[in-house]
């Protein structure tokens, strides 16, 4: 696939050049492979059987999905959880803790939350308990996370001590989640352009996915809705090279961050 073709399909769908621009070249292998086998002798003929089956839409949407992930991927984001905005949360919230992680991917985000709030336990004994609901578009995603086995390289900024209280070492330099610290978390598949699935969430990521991939046409309107799902006075985590859009006005920075949001 060529570089104005796949132009012609972000324009028509909404997507977003600058996000797509350094990860370009697997996803057009991806669409290419999908144009061949419905059959698509164009590009013309690929946008109208997008448009007009419903199927070939989602399976044209889950292959623009790019997944990047790791346990503590971007370290200073989980430190400052850790050492502050974590424990307000704890302090300030008296019952169960209600997190979306929207656009989940294959779990690490989710996971290393949940590994947060355990160490927390240690500081604060009367800590709330934590729901945790997780969406991802891609059902072969959401049973990777399910699974909760990961290879070496999604482990390399998971502390040595961390590694051994919540994690068993399997064959071949895999490790699996121990399978207590899977309690408390709900899967579902959900595309971010939708209704957010629930509201009043305490703490919503949103972490290199919407704002990254999506035009500001798309991605404005379906911000709106996630800031609106937000409980007053709570948190919303972009990733560390997002910029939230200038139009949402319901968000304050917290203590300064780029990266961390709180509702008015």
């Amino acid at each position: 696939m060529e570089d104005t073709q796949f132009r012609q399909l972000l324009d028509r769908f909404g997507f977003s050049w600058a996000g797509y621009c350094r990860v370009r070249k697997g996803v057009k292998k991806r669409l290419a492979r999908h144009m061949h086998e419905i059959r698509c002798r164009n590009i013309e003929e690929y946008i109208e059987a997008i448009e007009g089956q419903r199927e070939e839409r989602i399976q044209f949407e889950r292959l623009m999905t790019v997944s990047i992930s790791r346990f503590f991927r971007d370290r200073k984001l989980w430190e400052i959880m850790q050492g502050g905005m974590l424990p307000f949360l704890a302090q300030n919230t008296s019952q169960v803790i209600h997190a979306w992680s929207a656009g989940c991917a294959s779990g690490e985000e989710v996971y290393s939350f949940k590994i947060l709030w355990e160490g927390l336990r240690k500081s604060y004994p009367n800590i709330s308990d934590i729901y945790i609901l997780a969406t991802d578009m891609s059902p072969e995603y959401l049973d990777r996370a399910k699974a909760a086995v990961y290879p070496r390289s999604s482990m390399r900024e998971v502390p040595t001590v961390i590694r051994s209280t919540y994690f068993e070492t399997i064959a071949r330099g895999r490790y699996a989640l121990r399978s207590w610290m899977k309690d408390g978390i709900v899967w579902q598949v959900h595309n971010l352009l939708s209704n957010p699935p629930g509201i009043a969430f305490d703490l919503i990521f949103l972490r290199n996915n919407l704002l990254t991939y999506y035009v500001d046409e798309f991605k404005i309107p379906a911000i709106t809705r996630i800031v609106n799902s937000l409980a007053s006075g709570g948190f919303l985590i972009i990733g560390s090279h997002e910029r939230m859009p200038i139009k949402v006005v319901d968000l304050k920075p917290w203590e300064e961050s780029t990266i961390i949001f709180q509702k008015r």
